[in-house]
């Protein structure tokens, strides 16, 4: 039956009730319950909505002085957020917080201004005041007695800061109750944005989050300290537990749910497409005239904004030692198992510092600025090594390699790989001596030869990452240098070669390497240039590829007999590192979230070119015609000879689809002598040319079959004047745009969606924005 909306004592039943627990909420309100009254009596539930956020909007005007008050709006709390899933999943639903409630409640009939505001920012507004309301979200300035409480209106909510961090230098004493009820409210506040999880992806990014959108705009009197109490709460946590092992298992940590909850929350409140804005610059102003002081410069996402404004170098370290301390963590205990507590929210902390780094150029400068990038790569390096084999966390690789792929587009990144690796992270990767690139290079390897399959895609990006850092690398070990041998000789196989149409691009990225390391750092990369010539074999065959089609099948049969290339180890790689474990594969039953396909490395990527002076400078794609169908392009068609650039991706697709109507793709010798003639291959075989004649030479005469004289002879050698003309250095930019926008967003909120079991916020509603699959 319809009830009346001034029914008060049906009604208060929902919230009077002192004893109940958010799990009670979702234990009582099973969904079967929420979903009939949804389609039997749709004027109750919008009724107990509407009465909800009332309550709330009552207790934000009188700041929650009593305990029964604070009962009342936490009720309505978990209430509301047990309820919202299920209206967002409904289309004929979705509207109805934007709409007004006319007149209902206030004494029915003078519609004032108040009126007028739509439901969801009525209840949006009322958990931002409640976020800072004195004695019960935050410590009370004044000593005294509750008739001169502090009035919630008065009350700047800057001095209120949850933390100290950026902007704000005082930590208020730790307040265990005040903590619980603002991961009540920020529970609410996720849930309210998560309309986002109902809609199905579109590449269309204008279609922003209502709810995001109005809560971090000019109409949220506390975004700015909204935004830096997040901030500060996540980069402060310490979950070791002040620095004394053990110590978490003596005392209940209360921070952490909040943190967690701050962190989910400051993600999806940054979730702008920075790629169709006009997006600040490196020094604040947007791309427009610097004059234009009209409307204030970056997005009206006033998170957004506020994040890419900051730029006093403590708050850069603070935030960056933050982010570094929390991603660390887990690495801390495989030294001393359960000595932390272990956080499990790293995938967020990824998100955030990416976001971090592509709003905010001037954060992004300050990280290169010092080795303390590492203490991000180290971490990141052991999740990719730690998740290859897991097909539940396909998300998570794919964020650690954007992540690395944005640091190394600037040339610091590189240069900084060149430090030492002496801290030993447990990981299972063969030991070996040297420095941070050949950590990443190790890794590389590992994540390429023993990943699962749907890894795949990320080969281009993991091969543009080391190509572009490749002109700094002062001295690889010998570990790596072999592992990136191996790589060529598994990926330079007539089988694979010819068994894709994208997969010669990634030989050319391990040329491209070669060539810059041999150009460019010639002097300390005798272990390179070693096994370099040692492999000999494996550029000539490249150099005498078959192009005849009979070659080109017998090249694709080959693949049933011989093993897996990529399975052979090296003689040293037997060890691996002390208390390593090998990745696991993901435990049956498992929850995934699938994720949307990523735009292919052309599409992530703009080509820059470094300069003599250090500058960079971006090239413009040549908008070379595709030669008509069927005639072999010349050599210099596209621009940019072993690019994977567009015009190679164009031509490749109308290949595709012009082959067979099947829609099986078969190499043509065509195709083959296309990009065969533009492998890199001039500068290797000029110095294999010089040296191997050489080398023969000194291990005839001296009787050697010792690697140390050789490697002390080539030490010393030098081929200047002997090789080509070094070519320009071409460093591959990630560039935003809406397809990675994407991505992260159906990324993002899977991660949120996992992470919310207790209680299970959505699961089991008919979530639009990806599927769950059980792996």
């Amino acid at each position: 039956q319809p009830v009346e909306a001034t029914d008060d004592a049906f009604w208060d039943q929902f919230w009077a009730d002192t004893a109940t627990s958010v799990q009670d909420v979702f234990a009582l309100v099973p969904a079967a319950e929420i979903r009939a009254v949804r389609e039997e009596s749709p004027s109750n539930l919008a009724t107990l909505c509407y009465k909800a956020v009332e309550k709330l909007v009552q207790g934000a005007e009188s700041g929650c002085h009593t305990e029964k008050e604070r009962q009342i709006v936490l009720n309505c709390c978990r209430l509301l957020t047990r309820i919202l899933p299920y209206i967002f999943e409904d289309p004929d639903w979705r509207g109805f917080f934007w709409s007004t409630v006319p007149g209902a409640g206030r004494g029915g009939g003078d519609e004032d201004d108040e009126n007028a505001r739509p439901l969801a920012e009525s209840l949006l507004l009322a958990v931002a005041d409640l976020l800072f309301c004195p004695d019960f979200t935050v410590q009370s300035h004044r000593r005294s007695t509750v008739d001169t409480a502090e009035d919630i209106h008065s009350i700047d909510s800057c001095e209120y800061i949850w933390e100290a961090g950026v902007g704000f230098a005082h930590s208020p004493q730790p307040n265990y109750i005040h903590d619980l009820n603002r991961t009540e409210l920020l529970k609410l506040l996720l849930t309210c944005f998560s309309e986002a999880m109902y809609l199905p992806p579109s590449s269309d990014s204008s279609s922003a989050n209502p709810w995001v959108q109005f809560f971090c705009s000019t109409e949220n009197r506390h975004a700015l300290p909204l935004f830096t109490s997040l901030l500060n709460v996540v980069c402060a946590y310490d979950p070791v537990g002040y620095g004394i092992p053990y110590n978490h298992l003596l005392f209940s940590d209360y921070r952490e749910p909040l943190v967690e909850e701050a962190a989910q929350v400051l993600i999806v409140t940054l979730d702008y497409d920075s790629s169709t804005s006009s997006s600040p610059t490196v020094d604040g102003t947007t791309t427009g005239t610097a004059m234009d002081d009209a409307d204030p410069p970056g997005p009206d996402n006033l998170f957004v904004n506020y994040l890419s404004r900051i730029h006093r170098e403590e708050d850069f370290q603070f935030i960056l030692k933050g982010v570094a301390r929390l991603l660390s963590n887990p690495l801390v205990q495989t030294y001393l198992p359960n000595s932390a507590k272990k956080i499990q929210f790293h995938q967020e902390l990824l998100v955030l510092f990416w976001k971090l780094c592509d709003f905010n150029k001037k954060f992004l400068f300050f990280v290169l600025k010092s080795s303390d990038v590492l203490d991000i790569l180290v971490p990141i390096l052991y999740f990719l090594n730690d998740a290859r084999a897991d097909q539940s966390r396909v998300g998570l690789m794919h964020i650690g390699v954007f992540i690395l792929l944005l640091l190394s587009g600037e040339r610091n990144f590189g240069v900084r790989l060149n430090k030492p690796y002496s801290v030993r992270v447990p990981m299972d990767i063969p030991v070996f001596t040297g420095t941070h690139a050949d950590l990443l290079i190790i890794v590389f390897h590992k994540i390429i030869t023993s990943g699962h399959q749907r890894l795949q895609p990320l080969f281009d990006c993991l091969l543009t990452i080391v190509v572009n850092v490749s002109p700094y690398l002062k001295s690889l070990s010998m570990v790596a240098a072999n592992k990136l041998l191996h790589l060529l000789e598994a990926f330079s196989t007539t089988w694979f070669l010819f068994s894709a149409v994208q997969n010669h691009h990634l030989v050319f990225f391990l040329l491209e390497v070669f060539n810059n390391i041999i150009q460019y750092q010639f002097d300390g990369n005798s272990n390179l240039v070693y096994a370099v010539i040692r492999k000999r074999n494996v550029f000539h065959q490249l150099a005498n590829l078959p192009t005849d089609s009979q070659s080109i099948q017998k090249g694709l049969q080959r693949k049933k007999k011989t093993p897996e290339p990529i399975s052979r180890t090296n003689s040293q790689d037997g060890v691996s590192m002390e208390g390593s474990r090998p990745a696991a594969p993901a435990e049956p039953g498992t929850l995934k979230t699938s994720l949307v396909a990523t735009p292919g490395i052309d599409k992530l990527t703009e080509k820059s070119q470094v300069s003599e002076d250090g500058t960079m400078r971006s090239l413009e794609p040549e908008s070379s015609q595709p030669p008509p169908d069927g005639t072999p392009p010349s050599a210099g068609s596209d621009g940019e000879p072993w690019s994977g650039e567009a015009s190679h991706h164009q031509r490749d697709r109308r290949r595709l689809s012009s082959a067979s109507s099947s829609g099986q793709w078969t190499p043509t010798s065509d195709w083959v002598m296309s990009w065969k003639s533009k492998l890199p291959l001039q500068t290797i075989m000029r110095l294999l040319q010089v040296l191997v004649p050489q080398v023969e030479k000194i291990c005839i005469d001296k009787g050697l079959t010792d690697e140390s004289e050789i490697l002390k002879f080539l030490q010393h050698g030098t081929l200047v004047g002997l090789l080509p003309v070094p070519h320009p250095i071409l460093i591959r930019k990630y560039q935003a745009n809406s397809g990675t926008a994407m991505w992260f967003r159906t990324y993002m909120w899977g991660v949120i969606y996992l992470r919310n079991v207790d209680p299970p916020i959505w699961y089991d509603t008919d979530v639009k924005l990806f599927e769950i699959q059980r792996v």
